[in-house]
Parts: structure tokens; C-alpha cells; sequence
């Protein structure tokens, strides 16, 4: 299964967060859990990270430490008993808190000194076809969020889509 570079798609509420933002992608793939809500669907995600991808944030961690940013932890981290159900606006989800929470969409964010980070899971349906749109939408605080975004940025381009077929094929 592929994640294809698409646009953050106008329906969801994140396209909300797009006027000047400093980055933004989205990645679209079939829903493998079409029956299920968004939330539901990104603790699907989440848990089936990949090892490579928690070693690469451990590395991130170990990094921004440098420069007195947040150590994130693993994307997963203390995820896996709770459910969907028991979340509310402001829990963490892993390295995210929950912003937002819809049947077909779950907006979970990430603030630093350097800058803002937003993640969407958007669940709709392309030419009938269940399809999911994962959009990151980033807004840059400070000229350290803007160097920080010139090296994650290109590299966020190859591991999403890596990421997210493995986890589909998992």
C-alpha cells in the first residue's frame, strides 16, 4: 500500500491551519479501518510505528536537547490500553496532544519555543474509495524553528510516506 503526496484536502478542518504556514504535506492511503473513527484509526497508526522511526526520534531527541527543545519521546509512547474513547481535548497521544476530535477527523498539535506543530487524521472518500489524508501543518516561531524545519522538512518528506507503508503492511 503507497502514501501519496497529495494536498491537505479543503474539506478538513486543518486546511484551517494552512494560511502562512511555514511547512505543510499530506500523505493519502486507503482507509484500512473504514468502520472505525479517526481517533481509532491513528491509535491503529501509532502503535504499529516502526522501530527505524523510533530510533530516528530518539536520535531527534537526543539532538534538540542541545538547543534546550522538548525530548519528545517515542510517537507511541504510553499509547496502546487506552481507548479512543477515553481521550479528551488536551491528552497527550503519544508526542501530541489532542486538539481536535471528529468521527472523520482528529487534529492533534505540538508547541515549542520554536514552533508549532499540527498532525491530522482525516478519514473520506475519493471517487467512493474510503481513503485517509494524514496532513502536517507547521507554523515557525523563531529563526531556530526556521533552521530546524530547513533539515526536518526534506527528510519529513521520505520517512512519511515510508513510515506509513510499513505500518500498512503491519
Amino acid at each position: 500500500m503507497k502514501a501519496t503526496l497529495c494536498p491537505v484536502p479543503a474539506t478538513s478542518r486543518i486546511a484551517q491551519a494552512l494560511p502562512q504556514c511555514d511547512f505543510a504535506d499530506c500523505y493519502q492511503l486507503d482507509d484500512w479501518w473504514p468502520e472505525q473513527s479517526a481517533l481509532e484509526t491513528y491509535l491503529h497508526v501509532i502503535v504499529r510505528t516502526p522501530r527505524w522511526m523510533n530510533a530516528l526520534m530518539a536520535l531527534r531527541n537526543q539532538a534538540v536537547r542541545l538547543v534546550g527543545l522538548k525530548h519528545l519521546g517515542k510517537l507511541a509512547g504510553r499509547v496502546g490500553s487506552k481507548p479512543a474513547s477515553a481521550y479528551q481535548l488536551g491528552d497527550r497521544v503519544g508526542i501530541f496532544s489532542l486538539q481536535h476530535v471528529q468521527a472523520n477527523e482528529v487534529i492533534l498539535f505540538d508547541d515549542d519555543k520554536h514552533l508549532r506543530v499540527q498532525l491530522s487524521l482525516y478519514k473520506h472518500r475519493v471517487q467512493g474509495r474510503p481513503v485517509i489524508s494524514i496532513s502536517t501543518v507547521v507554523h515557525t516561531h523563531n529563526g531556530l524553528g526556521r533552521f530546524y524545519m530547513a533539515i526536518v522538512g526534506p527528510v519529513h518528506g521520505f520517512i512519511v510516506p515510508r513510515m506509513l507503508a510499513q505500518v500498512a503492511h503491519a
